[in-house]
Formats: C-alpha cells, sequence, structure tokens
C-alpha cells in the first residue's frame, strides 16, 4: 500500500525511484554537512535504498516531499526508527537552496508528525538535531519542540553516520497544549 499525505502546497509519498538523483545531488552536497555529509555518490545510494527499505521492514518512513507547483521532489520529512535509534523520530530535510525559507519543512514536518501521532499511534517523538544545524533548531523550537536533557541517546555515536554533537529534540506529545506536561 502506498502511503500520500497531501498538504496545501505539498505532495508528501513514499521515496521511488525518480527521487533518486535528485536526493543524490542534495547527499553529495554541503547541504548535507549536518547528517553525515557530503557523501560520495555510491554511499547516497546506500542511504537512498536505507530510506526505501525502512519502509519495506517497518512499514513507515520517510516521505519525499514534490512541490504541487512544480512536481520535482525536493525535501523529506517523516517518522523514522532504523535498528539502534533509542527512539522514534521525526526526521526533515530540504535539498535544494531555493526551497529554503518558504515553510515546506515546517509543512511536512507537522503533516508527518500528525501521521506518526494518528496513524502509527506513536505517543511521543523525538528529532536528532546537529548542534550547529541552526536552521533545524529554529524548526524544531516552531514545531513546539524543546530540547530534552534527559532523552536517551546513541549508545556509540558510531551508530550514527557521523561523530558531532548532536540535541535531542521532544515533540510536544498528541493533542497538546505546548505546556511542560506535554512533554512528559
Amino acid at each position: 500500500m502506498t502511503v500520500t499525505i497531501e498538504t496545501p502546497r505539498l505532495k508528501l509519498r513514499q521515496p521511488e525511484m525518480g527521487d533518486w538523483e535528485a536526493f543524490a545531488a542534495f547527499l553529495g552536497s554541503d547541504r548535507a554537512q549536518f547528517i553525515g555529509g557530503p557523501y560520495a555518490r555510491r554511499d547516497a545510494w546506500r542511504a537512498f535504498a536505507h530510506m526505501v527499505g525502512h519502509w519495506t521492514l517497518r512499514g513507515f518512513g520517510i516521505f519525499v516531499g514534490i512541490e504541487k507547483a512544480s512536481s520535482k521532489p525536493f525535501c523529506s520529512a517523516g517518522p523514522w526508527f532504523p535498528e539502534g535509534w533509542p527512539e522514534h523520530e521525526i526526521s526533515w530535510s530540504v535539498w535544494t537552496a531555493d526551497a529554503e525559507g518558504k515553510g515546506f519543512a515546517y509543512e511536512a514536518a507537522l503533516a508527518t508528525r500528525d501521521w506518526a501521532y494518528t496513524q502509527l499511534g506513536w505517543p511521543t517523538a523525538v528529532s536528532y538535531v546537529d548542534t550547529d544545524n541552526m536552521r533545524s533548531a529554529a524548526l524544531a523550537e516552531r514545531m513546539g519542540c524543546v530540547i530534552d536533557p534527559n532523552a536517551a541517546r546513541f549508545a556509540d555515536d558510531k551508530t550514527v553516520d557521523y561523530d558531532r554533537p548532536y540535541h535531542v529534540w521532544r515533540h510536544p506529545a498528541p493533542d497538546s497544549d505546548g505546556s511542560p506536561e506535554a512533554y512528559a
């Protein structure tokens, strides 16, 4: 079953082969610096296969964002929980500079978080954000997240593809009002 989410400006769907070149260009660029990049093309292929395979193995995964106006893939967002992750994550990335600053990542991340809460029944989620990634930190804050100093962390930073400091941003619980209890 193919899963899609429609927002006012975006179609979010499972990754497909037609997304490969845009994804490879993103991972091969400095834009991927906060997620272990830039990647060699063969390593980008492994990351793409990981994203596709996550849907098969877990039944959910990161969605590819297509701007309705252009029909081109340009971002990703969604629930993520590969082997070794301490908690369920809401992930996002914007693949091209021309898509920044337009609220697309916010729109995609909110829609996919809502989907994870309502369709997957997640009671909570986190986002792992590199401490130098100010844009993602601002997005997490805009989404109502707070840094959770008590959150489970990777037992071995070799679990992730890079060895950089990160914050664990806790998303508010489903149907919360944003009060401190919303993050318990």
